[in-house]
Parts: structure tokens; C-alpha cells; sequence
């Protein structure tokens, strides 16, 4: 092989690989360039990584071949769970293989779009704040009404931290900073009038953080920084919007029947159609870290 590829070398690009030429053979199965340069594209590999990811990457795909090859062997393709997920899989991608179809390349957001976007949303740049906070995180199941007592009635988070550990009840510590282009427009409220040292709460499920501002800081960013995350942002609204307005369409055209009225959603039209399609693809900047402001005390 490595005579051959010096031959190559040697012929300049007169003997240039074809997309589907196979670069290795796996047990009489063949890997291609077309595979490999298909997984590259999906990892946005940077150019200058190109090559390091190549080598990195082709023997990923032998690994995959392996076990593929393996499972294969003990038929677990024809497992009902395997089964059911690759059909998903399969409905999902030929769905949005049509919404890209039918949507199309979006244009670029013009100058006069980018600027009203920025303008209209100073929190997230010209007035954009700096969150720098500490944080203890504990399970929600050992907010009591003792330690939320502890908690209102104390200045200190190291305070709670001792009572945590006087009570034997396991938490982790953290700091963190967070900037207002990061978090909800409500806690971002919340935070910047709330005086520095305070403790508050923000539950997660099974688990909740008890929280303390340490500093806030401006850190505004110029149109300049912040075009390209703007244009990025604007491109994923109009896809969001385009594909809902499709989903739209064939619902308008198509016959659903609910065969349990329990299961159709108020006025026979659900809140996201597209969401099902699309996910949180077009997700706003400022939902990136948003979490439920309900829980904040």
C-alpha cells in the first residue's frame, strides 16, 4: 500500500481517488472516500484539521464496521426496539430531506435586518450584563421547610453549605458566570435588581440550585461582533417559520381523524406543528440556557 500511494505521488493528480473509491476493507466490507468526506461534512471538521480528523474519523468507521458487522451477527437488527428506532430515524430524516426541499437555500438577512434585530434587543448587546455567581447544587427531594428556613434566614451560602454538611446531605459546589444573551429575559430581570449576596433557587427536576450573585459587570458587544450570531439566528427563524407554514399547509389539505378525542389538541391545531419536524433548531439566542423561572425564590 504504501508503494502504491508513492506511486500515486509520483503521477501528480493523474490517478485522483473517485468519491466511491474504497479505502479499506473490513472483513470483505468495504469502507469508501464518499463515507469518510460524508462524516467529515457532518463534523464541520475546521481545514486546517482535515487531515488529523481523516485518520481520526476512518477508524471510527472500521469500529462502526465491527460492530455493525457483530450485531449483525446475532440478528439484532430484527430486534422490535432496533426496528422501531431505525424507522424513526428513517421518517425523520426523509421529512426533513422534504422541508429542505421545499424551504430551500434562505437569503442572507440584509444590513437593515441585522441592525433592527440588534437595536431592538439592547439586552442582549449594547446593554448586554455579566452574571458572575457561585452556586450549590442539591437534590429538590432536600428543600424542607428546615433548610428553606436556613436558607432565607442566612447571609452566607457557606452557612448552608455547613448546615448541609452538619446534615450529612450530599451537594456539589460551582461558579459559574452567565451573561443576559444567555438567560431568559425574566431571570435576567430578576437578577440584575436583586442585591448582591442574596440567596434564590432555580429547581431542575429532581435537582435545584441554590444561587448567589457575586458581581455584575457591563459587557456590552458592537453590531460588528454581534452580526454573524444575529444573521445565524435570523436564518433559523425563517426556516422555523417556513416549515411551520408547510406543516400548516398539508394539515389544512390533509383528513386527521383522532380516534380518541382525549388526544386532539384544543381547536384541532397543535401549538408547534413544525416542532415534530424541526426540533429547536431556530431557538433564539437568549432561550440557549433558559430554565424555569418558576422555581426561582
Amino acid at each position: 500500500m504504501v508503494l502504491a500511494a508513492a506511486s500515486l505521488a509520483a503521477c501528480g493528480d493523474k490517478a485522483e481517488k473517485k468519491p466511491g473509491q474504497a479505502m479499506v476493507n473490513v472483513n470483505g466490507q468495504e469502507i469508501t472516500v464518499l463515507q469518510l468526506n460524508e462524516e467529515l461534512s457532518r463534523a464541520n471538521v475546521p481545514a486546517a484539521q482535515q487531515e488529523t480528523a481523516r485518520k481520526r474519523v476512518l477508524e471510527a468507521l472500521i469500529d462502526r464496521q465491527l460492530l455493525e458487522a457483530e450485531a449483525l451477527k446475532e440478528k439484532l437488527d430484527r430486534d422490535p426496539k432496533v426496528m422501531q428506532t431505525i424507522e424513526r430515524a428513517k421518517s425523520t430524516i426523509v421529512a426533513q430531506a422534504y422541508l429542505q426541499k421545499r424551504i430551500g437555500t434562505p437569503t442572507r438577512p440584509s444590513k437593515t435586518e441585522v441592525e433592527q434585530y440588534f437595536n431592538q434587543n439592547p439586552q442582549f448587546f449594547a446593554n448586554r450584563k455579566l452574571f458572575d455567581m457561585r452556586q450549590l447544587v442539591l437534590p429538590t427531594s432536600a428543600l424542607t421547610d428546615e433548610l428553606k428556613g436556613v436558607i432565607d434566614s442566612s447571609k452566607s451560602m457557606d452557612v448552608v453549605a455547613a448546615w448541609l454538611d452538619e446534615h450529612k446531605v450530599k451537594y456539589g459546589r460551582g461558579q459559574l458566570a452567565r451573561s443576559s444573551q444567555e438567560l431568559p429575559p425574566e431571570l435576567t430581570s430578576k437578577l440584575s435588581t436583586m442585591p448582591k449576596g442574596q440567596l434564590f433557587i432555580i429547581r431542575e427536576g429532581e435537582r435545584s440550585l441554590l444561587m448567589t450573585v457575586n458581581d455584575i459587570k457591563d459587557a456590552p458587544v458592537s453590531i460588528e461582533q454581534a452580526t454573524p450570531q444575529i444573521e445565524q439566528f435570523l436564518v433559523n427563524k425563517k426556516n422555523k417559520e417556513a416549515a411551520e407554514a408547510e406543516v400548516k399547509r398539508l394539515r389544512a389539505t390533509a383528513k386527521i381523524e383522532y380516534l380518541n378525542k382525549a388526544d386532539a389538541p384544543a381547536g384541532n391545531k397543535p401549538s408547534d406543528p413544525a416542532a415534530a419536524v424541526t426540533g429547536n433548531a431556530a431557538a433564539p439566542a437568549q432561550d440557549v440556557n433558559e430554565r424555569g423561572v418558576a422555581g426561582l425564590k
